[in-house]
């Protein structure tokens, strides 16, 4: 984070770590086809137009299995690749591990409302009055899995600040970075 552009030049030498918490968050995975058509009006043009299209794709949609809860799921770019087989053994002393609070069909109806609100909004760059949409989603597979995240808090300028780091890549997920004062000339 030192590196942003954005960030103290300071950062690195004035900071210090205060926490770093190493979290097991609950994730489904739903994999799923979901083909959106919708009919609407361009109205940025005269006269409006009639206009129609297709929206279609394939998801593995992440889906937090816990209720309440500030992580931001969409920010997260998990890796498959780097899946493997829970063992108990490779974890780490004190670190915190997560239940799922829904089951796979609920996981799965939470994925569809998610897809269908982005299919949605994609529908409305192309259009500026939607009359009919209508989303088909298939659900192919769905599986559960923990995924390591350090919750990690550092101290700058007698402030404190929170990171979220990945423990299978190292990324940063999300970063909370000191504002800093420009002056204007």
């Amino acid at each position: 984070m030192a590196n942003s552009f954005i960030a103290s030049k300071d950062l690195h030498k004035k900071s210090a770590l205060a926490e770093q918490d190493l979290t097991y968050l609950p994730i489904w995975v739903v994999s799923a086809e979901a083909q959106t058509h919708y009919k609407g009006i361009i109205e940025r043009i005269a006269p409006p137009a009639q206009q129609e299209g297709d929206i279609s794709n394939h998801y593995d949609w992440l889906v937090l299995a816990r209720k309440q809860s500030s992580f931001p799921i969409r920010s997260y770019h998990l890796s498959l690749a780097g899946k493997i087989p829970f063992d108990a053994a490779r974890i780490e002393g004190g670190a915190k591990i997560l239940n799922s609070e829904m089951d796979s069909e609920e996981a799965s109806t939470q994925a569809r409302d998610e897809i269908e609100q982005l299919h949605e909004y994609l529908a409305k760059q192309k259009i500026d009055r939607i009359e009919d949409i209508k989303t088909e989603f298939n659900v192919t597979s769905s599986f559960y899995l923990h995924a390591p995240i350090w919750f990690v808090t550092y101290v700058y300028k007698n402030s404190r600040y929170q990171v979220l780091l990945d423990g299978s890549s190292s990324e940063v997920i999300k970063g909370d970075l000191p504002s800093t004062d420009f002056k204007m000339l």
